[in-house]
């Protein structure tokens, strides 16, 4: 479990319009909080007990209840019609995440006093959302019996998390982008949209910051740690000093600066000067702080470590940063990939970055020097860098991003790391995912996002997906991954 990301605690505020019976609300109430007790954490939830909701004064009632009792996200559940007025004014109230079930009829022997007619209460409720501009996540198909609603609720905890999650964000930036790197281009107003804080710093900074942890007393003690982690793939251990004291620097960073933030994520510089003057590349311990749920993004992309915090809230897990890096040669394909995977040659490609991938998520790991910064560098101020292959697995590959048209875009696509052998250096993996050839063209070169993706180890793109409505990202700037035969706009119909 991440420790930079909400906990969240859904309060269950049943509803009743009061021209139906309130016992079927109270009752169904009950009932749904047993049969998430039964399935799930019965700690991820509170059933408020002072009210069923009918009128403005019971929404206050409950609304100051769920407050008292710690929760930060929402669950209006539609025991039956429910009143449009109040139970849409409760999550106008309510600071939170908010999701909005109703209950299904049980059966057909009881469609007297015992219908409830939530399902025709949801629309209502919609509606009125809409009017007072307020949103709320309603599932799919958000009509269930107890237990199909239990399971609504811990789909909404992944939602929840992220929301909460921006809403209580500081990003801390480090530096201008290094030359050439446009990509990462990144328009701050929607950061303020989404209620994100975000400080921006110079290298200056940092570099003065580093130095007044020289002779940190606590660096020993990071350096075994470091050590630990490493094993035998400890392969420059001179440097490890040097990485003990900038990762205090960055922790110490965060904890002078958070100010009211709860949740944080770092957007990092780490060349071309970095390594002459701080004599190490910073690679090691990005994994290091990411691997604790607090992501630190490459070459100072700000939307990046954004992406990375959305990921490790949905998640609950470790991400990474990679580049949508390079082709998978035709031998490697036909010897490892082809007849073994079902797969065509488009469908791969290698996702790779110097070393940020945490130690957790690679197959195998050595700390050494940059291959590509010691082209040009002292190789002695190269050294820094986790290498090693990506572990094999389900992933989404996704980001959010704004580019400089300042409107909020995002995508995903779900596939997995191949146990492939990539013969190649930094952290890196054959990554595969149906008609990337496709996506590749006409998501991602069409909407011109930039060469950074964010990983999530695991297939989450249905949460994921909500977390893009939620948050206000319109329905025609999500891009995913189309099935074969399903044509993109900008496709040619005669290539």
């Amino acid at each position: 479990m991440m420790n930079n990301i909400p906990k969240i605690k859904i309060g269950i505020v049943a509803v009743s319009r009061d021209c139906f019976p309130e016992s079927l609300s109270v009752g169904r109430r009950k009932a749904l909080v047993e049969a998430y007790a039964k399935k799930y954490d019965a700690e991820d939830i509170y059933e408020c007990p002072v009210c069923i909701v009918e009128s403005e004064i019971h929404m206050v009632q409950a609304l100051e209840d769920v407050k008292k009792a710690g929760c930060n996200a929402l669950c209006v559940y539609l025991g039956n019609f429910g009143p449009e007025i109040s139970e849409t004014l409760l999550a106008k109230h309510f600071e939170g995440p908010k999701m909005f079930i109703a209950a299904a009829e049980e059966s057909q022997h009881d469609l007297s006093d015992g219908r409830g007619d939530a399902y025709c209460g949801m629309l209502n409720a919609s509606y009125n959302l809409k009017l007072r501009n307020v949103k709320a996540y309603i599932p799919e198909y958000p009509v269930g019996t107890a237990a199909e609603c239990a399971d609504m609720i811990h789909e909404f905890l992944p939602i929840a998390r992220a929301v909460d999650g921006l809403q209580n964000l500081k990003i801390f930036s480090f530096g201008p982008r290094p030359l050439n790197f446009l990509a990462c281009n990144a328009p701050i107003k929607q950061l303020y949209n989404l209620g994100v804080e975000i400080e921006e710093n110079s290298e200056l900074d940092l570099f003065e910051a580093y130095h007044k942890h020289d002779n940190d007393p606590r660096i020993p003690e990071v350096v075994e740690d470091m050590a630990k982690e490493l094993g035998t793939g400890n392969q420059k251990p001179e440097v490890l000093p040097k990485l003990a004291q900038y990762e205090l620097t960055l922790l110490d960073w965060i904890e002078d600066h958070k100010g009211y933030r709860k949740y944080f994520a770092i957007a990092g510089k780490c060349w071309p000067a970095f390594q002459t003057q701080f004599g190490f590349v910073p690679c090691y311990v990005n994994s290091r702080l990411t691997g604790r749920g607090i992501p630190v993004s490459c070459e100072v992309d700000i939307y990046g470590a954004l992406s990375e915090f959305i990921g490790t809230c949905v998640s609950d897990d470790i991400v990474t940063l990679l580049d949508i890096n390079n082709s998978v040669p035709d031998d490697m394909y036909e010897e490892a990939i082809a007849g073994k995977f079902d797969y065509t040659h488009t469908d791969t490609f290698m996702g790779f970055h110097c070393g940020n991938t945490c130690s957790k998520k690679l197959a195998f790991c050595s700390m050494k020097n940059q291959k590509i910064m010691a082209r040009s560098l002292p190789v002695e101020v190269t050294n820094g860098t986790l290498e090693g292959d990506i572990a094999p697995g389900p992933i989404t590959f996704y980001r959010l991003q704004s580019t400089a048209d300042n409107i909020l875009r995002g995508y995903m696509a779900q596939g997995e790391v191949l146990p492939v052998a990539t013969q190649s250096f930094g952290g890196i993996g054959v990554f595969a995912i149906h008609e990337m050839g496709r996506f590749y063209r006409h998501v991602l070169i069409e909407k011109n996002y930039p060469h950074h993706g964010a990983v999530m180890f695991g297939h989450y793109a249905k949460a994921l997906f909500e977390v893009y409505k939620y948050i206000g990202v319109d329905v025609e700037e999500i891009g995913y991954a189309q099935p074969k035969g399903v044509r993109y706009p900008t496709e040619n119909p005669f290539a």
